[in-house]
């Protein structure tokens, strides 16, 4: 790894910097272009994400391979149906030496934690992960202790299991930049994913620093100085206005929707080495940022109306800026 440089980025270097991540982490994910992008960028503007899809697809090696990329401290917390919220963010224990409570951080203090099947433990403990989601920080016992910077949570849920699993209130699936899928693959990548594992003999799979986590915070600070047009942000708050009226929703996506829209986009931009933001970077990531955000009418749930056909029928008819003005 390169001597760090913390100055703030510019976008060029950014999608750069940004491109060497994704292509390390190719090298143990097969495909998965798409999906890994999008974490990237969700990562870049800071936030966090939740991959929901079934179990087997490299979820776990994807949010292990993210961090090892990165350079930032990983754990991973196994979430069941008996976890309690101190398994997450600590608790005091008596120190007989000193004669007094310590306080013993949980996995929670890292820099990228993964909360594998959050969907499987109890509503009590779930919350435990708002504050530290919304405000890098958790309160235990009235006492506020700050999170490592960069932090983000990266959880896994399992959307077709029912029995024993909680799913998640709309409060906490709000304090998720994106909601992506991984998917099948096709059948030759999961030829060269059994290949692979043939030629490396073993499961583990460790990758080597890109960057490091100070250097993280600069792409982060360089994504923040990007600004974005008057009229893509007003398409950001359009998609999310659209939302609110349309016939199938009954509660549409909060101004927390329409910011994702902006920041994921902001990162789209940069990691393709750009200093705007296109209309077509808001319609990359609208389904990954809206859908989760949506209540559906009842009649429309059992109906099999989901949200990511809300919003891909959204993209269809509310308007946007050109996009094929000359950018300088």
């Amino acid at each position: 790894m390169n001597p760090v440089d913390q100055r703030t980025a510019s976008a060029a270097e950014i999608g750069a910097e940004a491109g060497t991540v994704l292509d390390a982490l190719a090298t143990v994910i097969v495909g998965r272009q798409r999906t890994t992008r999008l974490a990237m960028a969700a990562l870049l503007a800071g936030g966090n994400v939740l991959l929901e899809d079934v179990p087997g697809l490299g979820k776990t090696r994807m949010a292990r391979g993210l961090a090892q990329a990165l350079g930032l401290d990983f754990r991973r917390l196994q979430c069941t149906p008996d976890l309690q919220p101190a398994d997450v963010t600590g608790s005091f224990l008596y120190d007989p030496d000193k004669r007094e409570f310590t306080f013993r951080p949980g996995p929670v203090f890292t820099g990228l934690l993964l909360a594998d099947e959050i969907n499987r433990t109890p509503p009590k403990t779930q919350s435990a992960l708002l504050e530290a989601m919304q405000e890098r920080q958790v309160t235990v016992e009235g006492r506020t202790f700050e999170l490592p910077a960069p932090f983000h949570v990266l959880a896994t849920a399992n959307p077709i299991e029912y029995e024993g699993t909680y799913p998640l209130p709309e409060a906490q699936l709000d304090r998720f930049l994106l909601r992506l899928d991984v998917g099948y693959p096709p059948v030759e990548e999961e030829v060269e994913v059994l290949r692979r594992r043939l030629a490396r003999r073993t499961e583990e799979v460790e990758l080597a620093p890109v960057i490091d986590a100070d250097r993280l915070r600069a792409l982060q600070q360089g994504v923040e100085r990007l600004d974005v047009d008057p009229d893509v942000v007003r398409y950001c708050v359009d998609l999310a206005v659209a939302t609110r009226t349309h016939r199938a929703v009954e509660v549409g996506a909060s101004p927390r929707g329409s910011q994702a829209l902006l920041l994921v986009a902001r990162a789209l931009a940069v990691l393709d080495g750009r200093d705007f933001v296109l209309p077509e970077d808001v319609k990359e990531c609208a389904v990954a940022a809206l859908a989760h955000r949506l209540t559906l009418r009842a009649e429309t749930w059992s109906s099999g109306i989901t949200g990511v056909e809300v919003v891909t029928e959204l993209l269809g008819t509310v308007s946007g800026p050109a996009s094929a003005r000359a950018q300088s």
